[in-house]
């Protein structure tokens, strides 16, 4: 671990390197320093020699500048060196995480990842300062004052191989026990951080639902989590300084003991037993600070190897050897394709799916929630692999490609549309960077989006908020169109992206669509069946896999019948329509109510062509609702619309018979 993340110091070596260097200089300046003031004292003061007094007394204040000045250097180096390290560890992690693939991103959250790209860098960050200062500072004092004590007197400098015992065993203790706080209190960290990130960006809906003293409850709960875990860490900490402070005093005490009796005795002079308290005091604080090096480095584990968890995750995508990086076309193959997220072959979301899409079809995709919709289309883009089966673009199978050039032939619209705090022109431009404003224009043309942009103040150079917090949910998703439609792909897929617009919005889009990128493959995610009313396939998703539904040059729907029966096309069509059950069942329930007129035809009489003429000559619906209903009843005339138009008309005719004027929908 550690030698992977001394990778990340680089350019930052050279300093590295100074830092310790001048911290050996600056340590052998402090040792010289009591060995000069013990000639200063015993030569000059004790000899009453003038002369031996200002040579001492000068070679005392070089020892102290010199001492001074490579202190300063040290201190400079190690600041560089850390702080460069430290940026150079954010920048492998970003850098690391862009290339990850979505099963790679799905390994961790969002909060622990910004976590560990701040406090867990900066843990990381003071450790090493602390590393090359500090630790190399603390042993090298060490040695070098209980050398220069030996020196003086052996005996007496046996005081302090006495105490090391005594620290050595604090010192582990304190680390077995306040390692594995530590690692505690940095997983509640991201818990926190999650929590937050969760409030802030859904501080709307928390308002609406007046849930604030619960967001309370919740931050209070992990912050008072976080709290007693990093007192409990603090209050094992806080046993260090009691410790270094009993050995300490307890040196003191034995040195000016055996020192008196030596001085007595003569075998020892004043000034020797002043260095001597000088050395004990180097030693011992080296001591004090070898433990609070340790208690850094213990912390830091935690958070180094959070880091390199980030840093030695690998892509599960890579480029084959010999990549193709140009794309045919946009013909789709799925043969066989299966698919899990987690790799488990028991729990796959996607099984046996066999799909063929020619280019510049339109491909409409229905089915309900959690039926592996979002699922299948992702696969396109490679943005995650088949667990089984392959999945072709343009003839060639997806993992052949060099992924850029894949990615920028398949434009895709997901269904949480983003847009980045900046312009609406920096925006659209992530599609090409190199887009003109003529180009602009047209792609919001295409996606509706021109008119409210030449609304605003500022038209295209409009600042959009961090999230698009300033544009409502339809502009969003035409502003996320447009800049798919930017770069000009071979594949658009649209995720339910059309799901906060308008009807009428939604058919201009499409219409824009079929007149203006014929060529494009164009596969559309819908809950609305007049989304995909018009499209060439239409692949009903039942969770697990699809049922293609293939739509001829006639405008004829076939293939339900060879793969479903007709009760099961009825329930899953009837499931399908129930976006647009409100209308269709207001129309029909007054068509109904005219069709049980003496004069007139019996509802079991009644069929999807004359319910669609009537609509159109007696123009119930309001202007807007009537293409939606022309287009719902046009639907029905197919084969298996027709199934559940059927099945809808009965089921009215119960709630019509008898109860003329009562809406069916009620």
């Amino acid at each position: 671990m550690i030698k992977r993340l001394l990778k990340s110091v680089r350019e930052f070596k050279k300093d590295a390197l100074l830092t310790p260097f001048f911290v050996v200089l600056e340590v052998v300046m402090e040792v010289i320093i009591p060995l000069v003031m013990a000639l200063l004292i015993d030569k000059g003061i004790d000899g009453q020699d003038m002369a031996a007094i200002w040579k001492y007394g000068i070679i005392l204040v070089l020892c102290a500048m010199l001492a001074l000045v490579f202190g300063a250097a040290a201190g400079t180096f190690a600041a560089r060196a850390s702080t460069g390290f430290a940026r150079n560890l954010r920048h492998d992690m970003y850098y690391n995480v862009q290339n990850f693939s979505f099963s790679n991103i799905d390994k961790f959250s969002t909060g622990s990842i910004v976590t560990r790209l701040t406090t867990d860098v900066t843990n990381v960050q003071n450790a090493f300062q602390m590393c090359t200062r500090i630790a190399v500072r603390c042993p090298v004092m060490l040695v070098f004052a209980l050398f220069m004590a030996m020196k003086i007197n052996s005996r007496m400098a046996l005081v302090f191989l006495a105490v090391l015992p005594i620290l050595a065993i604090g010192m582990g203790i304190l680390m077995k026990v306040v390692g594995p706080v530590f690692e505690r209190a940095f997983k509640i960290y991201d818990r926190m951080n999650t929590v937050v990130q969760e409030n802030v960006r859904g501080i709307r809906v928390v308002k609406t639902y007046v849930r604030e003293d619960h967001e309370t409850e919740k931050f209070e709960g992990v912050s008072g989590m976080l709290y007693r875990t990093f007192s409990k860490a603090q209050k094992t900490m806080a046993g260090v300084m009691p410790l270094m402070q009993f050995c300490m005093y307890a040196c003191m005490l034995l040195i000016s003991w055996f020192g008196a009796r030596l001085i007595v005795g003569g075998s020892m002079t004043t000034g020797e037993l002043t260095s001597m308290f000088s050395y004990a005091m180097q030693i011992l604080m080296s001591l004090m600070m070898v433990a609070m090096v340790f208690v850094m480095i213990t912390m830091a584990k935690a958070s180094a190897e959070r880091v390199a968890e980030i840093l030695d995750e690998q892509p599960d995508l890579h480029n084959p050897a010999n990549p193709i990086h140009e794309v045919k076309d946009g013909a789709i193959e799925f043969d066989d394709v299966s698919f899990s997220y987690k790799g488990d072959e028991r729990k796959l979301a996607l099984k046996n799916v066999n799909l063929h899409i020619k280019a510049g079809q339109t491909v409409g995709i229905l089915g309900g929630t959690g039926s592996a919709k979002s699922t299948l289309v992702q696969l396109i883009p490679r943005l995650y692999d088949t667990t089984h089966g392959t999945v072709k673009v343009g003839g060639v199978d997806v993992r052949d490609y060099d992924i850029e050039a894949l990615r920028d032939q398949v434009a895709m619209v997901l269904q949480k549309n983003v847009l980045f705090s900046g312009t609406i022109k920096e925006n659209l431009r992530w599609g090409d960077e190199n887009a003109s404003d003529e180009e602009l224009e047209r792609v919001c043309r295409l996606a509706q989006a021109d008119e409210f942009i030449q609304q605003m103040p500022d038209k295209y150079d409009t600042h959009i908020e961090q999230g698009g917090s300033n544009v409502s949910g339809g502009q969003k998703q035409r502003l996320c169109i447009a800049r798919a439609l930017l770069k000009k792909p071979k594949i658009l897929i649209l995720d339910d992206s059309t799901s906060a617009v308008d009807t009428k919005t939604d058919a201009l889009i499409r219409k824009a669509f079929a007149e203006e990128i014929p060529d494009t493959t164009k596969i559309i995610i819908a809950q609305r069946v007049s989304s995909v009313q018009d499209a060439d396939q239409i692949v009903i998703a039942c969770g697990g896999g699809g049922v293609p539904v293939v739509r001829d040059s006639h405008g004829d729907y076939y293939g339900v019948d060879a793969v479903i029966d007709k009760d099961f096309a009825s329930a899953k069509l009837a499931e399908l329509l129930d976006a647009d059950m409100l209308v269709i069942l207001t129309a029909v329930e007054k068509v109904a109510i005219n069709f049980g007129k003496p004069d007139q035809k019996g509802l079991d009489d009644l069929t999807p062509a004359d319910a669609r003429k009537y609509i159109e000559e007696k123009q119930f619906a309001p202007g807007s609702m009537l293409p939606k209903v022309q287009a719902a009843l046009s639907f029905a005339e197919s084969k298996p619309g027709r199934v559940a138009l059927i099945t809808l008309l009965e089921k009215a005719a119960d709630g019509i018979s008898g109860k003329t004027g009562t809406r069916v929908h009620q």
